[in-house]
């Protein structure tokens, strides 16, 4: 079998364009017993006063009871079937709760009410998941947006929020999506992953895994970068668990994302506009406003705008050990998106005056990437070192080793190595006693790259 096609070798089953056959009756009973369990228990569904074991006592006592007063013949399966079907929609998030409650499942991806897809180790399959039609996954979407106080609409078909565990959500209904509604769900552990997860899953090497907690303890700013899905708000949540415990902490974020264990932690949430178009707060305006706050740190979930040039700003003026992350495909190119994005905050400033903030506010690029394999792995640790000329210099110093090969189940042998380079900054941090012994950065062979990867 070819390499292409043992890397995206899937069951066949779970990647039929068929969806699941539904019985329209059963699919009836079941709406109606779910509108009796609404009428019934009423306003007992929001008791914030109930514990969670209480309410699903009470819904699986009413569940008993509607499906008594029910004629239709049905199966014990079918039964069965119904009642957990009910219960998820009431207590959970209808047909996609086992899927979120799976372990291995990292992300859920409803493409339409017939099309429910999820990533597991890296690789996207089908499920044989389904809703009964778009009206039952746009009371899914309106129950999720609603926890967190944001909402969905005509007037705004698009929303970011998180489930009550930190998970990330984005949905897009009509107008905009075609075939929809749309629903992605990019899951969070509930004990987040430490540097040793990483180390075990192949993300990096104990060696560099040093090397970064001595740069984030030696408060150097730190870029994480890398494409959609490679890592970074895990890689980012690891590196903040490093940062001293009696520092006073800022976090910034589009949704709440980053679970930190310190103490002294401010978790800030941007606002969308309310229905009359006003009332933002957007990322820019409380990396401002954390200026204010007298922060040791400040950690800003992603930029993506004109908020980079503040985050600039900020590492410029004493908030030294402050970290990020942004999308691109490289270190160079994260500092070419660097230098867009703090044009879009709307100043005519000389490129030349931008690198030179750059090149005195940034320390070092961690930068992540998904392989065809599935895995996400640490590709780039790269120093910026400062100016010539009119280009900022960067030196690597540890890099993954394509040149390796691949395995037999088609994962890659690689690993991250020290090129041997022994950063400017190792100065910076042994002045503040963090001393980096020549075996961290002790070069390994790197391997000629094999044909075909």
């Amino acid at each position: 079998m070819s390499l292409y096609k043992r890397l995206h070798q899937v069951d066949p089953d779970a990647s039929s364009s068929e969806p699941t056959r539904r019985d329209p009756v059963l699919d009836e009973l079941r709406q109606r017993i779910h509108h009796h369990l609404i009428e019934e228990l009423g306003p007992v569904l929001y008791d914030k006063r109930l514990s969670e074991d209480e309410l699903r006592r009470r819904v699986h006592e009413q569940l008993q009871a509607a499906m008594a007063l029910e004629r239709s013949p049905m199966s014990a399966v079918d039964k069965a079937k119904l009642i957990q079907d009910v219960s998820d929609d009431i207590l959970g998030y209808g047909p996609i709760d086992r899927l979120l409650k799976d372990d291995e499942v990292s992300e859920v991806m409803v493409n339409g009410p017939h099309s429910v897809y999820v990533e597991r180790s890296g690789r996207i399959e089908k499920t044989k998941a389904g809703f009964v039609d778009e009206a039952h996954l746009r009371r899914i979407i309106d129950k999720i947006v609603s926890q967190v106080g944001r909402r969905i609409d005509e007037s705004t078909p698009m929303v970011d929020a998180r489930l009550p565990d930190g998970s990330r959500v984005n949905a897009v209904i009509h107008p905009l999506a075609i075939g929809g509604p749309f629903l992605t769900i990019r899951k969070f552990a509930a004990d987040p992953y430490q540097i040793d997860d990483l180390i075990r899953f192949g993300t990096l090497n104990a060696q560099s895994a040093r090397f970064l907690q001595a740069c984030v303890v030696g408060r150097l700013n730190v870029i994480v970068s890398g494409g959609t899905g490679t890592g970074k708000t895990t890689t980012l949540n690891v590196l903040s668990s490093f940062i001293p415990t009696d520092e006073r902490i800022v976090t910034i974020e589009d949704a709440k994302e980053l679970q930190l264990h310190q103490d002294h932690v401010l978790a800030m949430e941007a606002r969308p506009p309310n229905i009359e178009g006003k009332g933002v707060v957007a990322i820019r305006d409380l990396v401002r406003n954390a200026l204010r706050m007298r922060p040791d740190r400040v950690v800003v979930g992603e930029c993506r705008g004109g908020e980079a040039l503040d985050m600039l700003q900020a590492m410029n003026t004493g908030h030294d050990g402050s970290i990020t992350t942004i999308h691109s495909n490289s270190p160079r190119d994260t500092l070419s998106r660097i230098e867009t994005m703090t044009l879009m905050a709307g100043f005519d400033l000389p490129i030349r005056a931008i690198r030179e903030q750059m090149a005195s506010a940034l320390d070092l690029i961690v930068h992540l990437t998904r392989l065809r394999d599935g895995t996400r792995r640490i590709t780039h640790v790269t120093e910026v070192q400062g100016m010539e000329g009119d280009v900022i210099t960067l030196q690597d110093v540890f890099l993954f080793d394509f040149g390796m090969g691949i395995d037999e189940h088609g994962r890659f042998k690689g690993h991250l190595k020290a090129t041997g380079v022994r950063p400017k900054f190792t100065e910076k941090l042994a002045d503040l006693g963090i001393r980096l012994g020549p075996e961290v950065f002790q070069p390994e062979a790197f391997a000629r790259r094999a044909g075909g990867v």
